[in-house]
């Protein structure tokens, strides 16, 4: 027991650090101390590329913080928990590829910022890789997720005033991406496992083992069959043997 708390003190770490930093930031923020300007995401700019890296850490108003606040600390705890071979991977990656998408593709002259990007890939990311490794617990995970956070899915529809939904459509598009390249990537608990590999074969069944594999007819002329050629062995035999006795 106290193994297992120490397991997820560790685990709980990194969201909480995470979601400090998103709070650390933003007090910076609004005490003046931080031009939000320079870090936010311009798209197809070059003053902009640094924004693919910074821009979630920055938030217009202590809402927009809360509002990511709380499902990233979810997701990232959720992940590092039961996907932990791949987690720190699938969301750098998340990370990474969701900014780039959005410097590529969103609209220009917006200065696109929030962590609420990085959210939709790490939800995404659990719900579909439920979709693609369907094991219990990817397909409990998948359910949990839809129940919790499906209302999100909304906020993939464009001209939505003030908000950034290119960066939650191709956070969605880019979690789905990295689930399915991480599909393989089995966790310790769910190592391939042979259900029958203790049991021992039995000659106590109830039909034959070729029930269904012939019809009555087929299987009264096998046998048949199989009769004329047991006889047919069984006079070669006889004759063999009165061979051997008149040659003696």
């Amino acid at each position: 027991m106290a193994e297992s708390r120490r397991n997820i003190f560790k685990l709980i770490q990194f969201p909480v650090y995470l979601v400090a930093i998103l709070w650390v930031v933003h007090i910076l923020k609004v005490s003046g101390i931080l031009n939000y300007r320079s870090f936010g995401l311009m798209p197809r700019e070059t003053s902009g590329i640094v924004g693919i890296f910074t821009s979630p850490f920055i938030h217009g108003n202590f809402q927009h913080l809360i509002s990511n606040s709380v499902p990233l600390f979810v997701m990232t705890f959720i992940i590092v928990f039961f996907y932990r071979r791949i987690a720190y991977q699938s969301m750098l990656l998340i990370y990474v590829l969701t900014g780039l998408a959005v410097w590529a593709f969103a609209r220009a002259n917006v200065i696109h910022i929030g962590a609420s990007g990085v959210v939709y890939g790490l939800v995404s990311f659990v719900f579909w890789t439920g979709i693609f490794r369907r094991n219990v617990k990817s397909i409990i995970l998948a359910l949990v997720i839809m129940m919790l956070y499906s209302g999100l899915f909304l906020g993939v529809l464009p001209n939505q005033p003030g908000i950034s939904w290119e960066s939650h459509l191709f956070g969605g598009l880019v979690g789905i991406l990295i689930a399915f390249v991480m599909k393989d990537a089995q966790e310790a608990d769910e190592e391939p496992t042979d259900p029958w590999k203790d049991e021992q074969p039995s000659s106590d069944y109830f039909l034959p083992r070729d029930a269904f594999e012939e019809t009555l007819m087929e299987r009264a002329q096998r046998r048949q069959i199989e009769q004329r050629q047991a006889e047919q062995r069984q006079r070669d035999q006889n004759q063999s043997r009165d061979w051997t006795s008149d040659a003696t």
